[in-house]
């Protein structure tokens, strides 16, 4: 399993996230995806600077890691033919190492733009348009398009890198593996689903891809503290994809989690200084087929701590 890290946009600023990537890539993760929102998801976290410039700036202080969006979704906020250029683009600055993760998308961050905010058969009907679009675009040359959702007129992307950029789409359920297996280059989910990765291979009916995942973690040197840090910034994390996607803004989040308690946060989420809590969580993904797991450490004024910790105990112990 190759291990990640998480650039999380929604608790650091820009600065400090292009340092982060920098300084993660130097303690030997080997591959960094960013999170692209509008909003955090509470308060308490603080920051929401815009992704695909974070991105740019990270292809520049580093060399070896692969880079990833967790996730883009490429229907509302932006159009997928802009998508299509901002991942091209970024594939050419990072010299081949991006990877376009997509997905249907939060409530949370695509209300902006005023267009409401869809159910999940329309938004999956929209994504699925998306990806053709984007795919079109990759393939060089003039593209047009027009579907119930989207319109592409004449476009085409005038900087390509040969090596195409993969597509990774995130999936929940058994529905939207049937949906976008055949259509992605890799799977995003962020339980340990066995059944996922099996369906997703099944579905493909060609050799295994990458399975990428994403775990949240609070270390700290007092487990209290890492308790507390959790409960204040990742509480959200409790609800469920399903909830989660459909939830406003802040305010609605902190609502709907009032009465979860800091037990109920440390029972899902890996908390304190030891590794053996992440080993654990970690092994429960590798055991349900992910190849790939990017790791969230929560607080945005906790990751220097964080990296020297990776770098000196947790990575190797998750390489043995």
């Amino acid at each position: 399993m190759r291990i990640g890290y998480t650039l999380m946009t929604e608790q650091a600023g820009p600065k400090d996230l292009v340092a982060h990537a920098a300084a993660a890539e130097r303690a030997g993760f080997d591959f960094e995806v960013c999170s692209d929102h509008y909003s955090p998801w509470l308060t308490e976290q603080g920051h929401a600077p815009y992704a695909w410039s974070v991105l740019g700036a990270v292809t520049q202080v580093t060399e070896r890691v692969d880079l990833m969006t967790f996730v883009t979704c490429p229907t509302m906020r932006y159009h997928p033919a802009v998508v299509a250029q901002k991942a091209a683009t970024i594939q050419l600055l990072s010299d081949d190492r991006f990877t376009l993760g997509l997905g249907a998308g939060e409530n949370l961050n695509e209300h902006v733009v005023g267009q409401g905010w869809p159910p999940v058969n329309v938004r999956h009907d929209m994504l699925a348009e998306a990806v053709q679009i984007i795919g079109g675009l990759f393939d060089g040359g003039s593209f047009s398009y027009e579907g119930k959702h989207f319109r592409v007129d004449s476009a085409k992307l005038w900087d390509l890198s040969p090596t195409r950029v993969p597509v990774g789409i995130a999936v929940s359920g058994k529905q939207s593996v049937h949906r976008f297996a055949a259509q992605g280059d890799a799977m995003i989910a962020v339980e340990p689903d066995p059944a996922l990765c099996g369906e997703w291979d099944a579905t493909r009916l060609g050799p295994p891809t990458r399975k990428i995942a994403q775990l949240p973690v609070s270390w700290d040197p007092d487990r209290d503290t890492a308790v507390r840090r959790a409960h204040d910034q990742f509480r959200w994390f409790s609800g469920g994809w399903k909830v989660n996607s459909e939830l406003p803004g802040p305010a609605g989040f902190a609502g709907a989690t009032r009465f979860v308690r800091q037990d109920d946060v440390a029972a899902g989420i890996p908390c304190g200084p030891d590794v053996g809590p992440i080993r654990d969580a970690v092994q429960q993904f590798a055991d349900s087929g992910f190849t790939d797991l990017a790791l969230i450490q929560i607080g945005g004024d906790r990751q220097d701590e964080f990296l020297a910790f990776a770098e000196k105990e947790l990575l190797p112990a998750l390489r043995e």
